[in-house]
């Protein structure tokens, strides 16, 4: 099985999005997509794009998929306000006095987005299996669910929902199922590719091997929670990667074909939250699509045409 594991990293997603374009350009065609954080909404649009593109024609152009995934980036997510809006002092602090804290940030506009984008119909019946893992802030639990699920919309909204940024999001309606980032357990859901049998394997991480060269203001409550976040998440993915990385030699060792390639920037990639312009989504598009492409050739991996 040909699994595209996309890791989290908030809106670093934009560095995913042009790695994922050189992967596809190398001929990859994955069966089975998973996302974790924003690696679960790229991987929403591309499994929705397959499936529009099937039921239209039959099959699926990966090459045109990946373009589509940068045009969205590119024309939807421009300005902060375009993800999520910072609620007012006043009533934020009102509401967490009576225990009713629901974020630093108003992620309507993000969900407004996943919304009018994918249509739960063609992402329930596309050919191309999605599995998004999200925390399970109630029990604890990491829970990863796939696109026959039809509150996949809902996981996916609860697994790019940044803690205490954004709010937890009840799952079908449901009270007793409240979700939060998956990033808190998981970051690249590699473990999860394994399980079910994947045996190649492409992975886009969002975050370089080390964090210390980013800049941040660490007077800015926000930029501090994400600062924070940033640091935890980046001790995950390395834990996440170096298990597969030992899994998959253990498993060569016995005999199995197993082969991992992974993309992740050479340096850490710096993005403000609260202050960036459609030129700084491009700049890591372009940086994720470089970085991808020389990843790729060092291991011997090269476009088909």
């Amino acid at each position: 099985m040909r699994a595209l594991v996309l890791g989290g990293g908030s809106l670093k997603g934009a560095f995913q999005a042009g790695a994922i374009q050189a992967i596809l350009e190398t001929g990859f065609e994955p069966e089975v997509i998973y996302g974790v954080s924003v690696g679960s909404l790229n991987a929403a649009f591309l499994v929705h794009e397959a499936g529009k593109q099937f039921a239209e024609h039959g099959a699926v152009d990966w090459k045109k998929a990946g373009r589509q995934l940068i045009e969205f980036w590119i024309r939807n997510i421009t300005r902060p306000e375009d993800v999520a809006i910072v609620r007012p002092r006043f009533m934020m602090g009102y509401n967490t006095l009576l225990s009713r804290f629901d974020g630093l940030l108003d992620n309507a506009p993000l969900q407004a987005l996943l919304k009018t984008h994918i249509k739960l119909p063609i992402l329930v019946n596309s050919p191309i299996k999605l599995k998004v893992g999200a925390v399970d802030i109630i029990k604890g639990d990491m829970v990863y669910t796939s696109n026959d699920d039809e509150s996949i919309l809902d996981y996916v909204i609860a697994s790019s929902s940044l803690p205490f940024l954004m709010p937890a999001v009840c799952i079908g309606g449901d009270r007793q199922k409240m979700f939060l980032d998956g990033g808190l357990r998981e970051v690249a859901p590699l473990r999860e590719a394994i399980d079910d049998g994947a045996v190649e394997l492409v992975c886009v991480a969002c975050h370089a091997k080390h964090i210390f060269t980013e800049k941040f203001n660490y007077r800015s409550l926000l930029n501090l929670v994400e600062r924070v976040k940033d640091i935890t998440v980046n001790q995950i993915v390395n834990n996440d990667i170096a298990w597969a990385e030992r899994w998959i030699e253990r498993e060569k060792l016995r005999g199995k074909d197993m082969h991992l390639t992974l993309v992740r920037p050479h340096e850490p990639l710096y993005l403000n939250l609260m202050r960036f312009s459609s030129d700084d989504i491009g700049r890591l598009i372009v940086q994720g699509y470089r970085d991808a492409t020389i990843a790729l050739r060092t291991q011997g991996i090269g476009p088909k045409v």
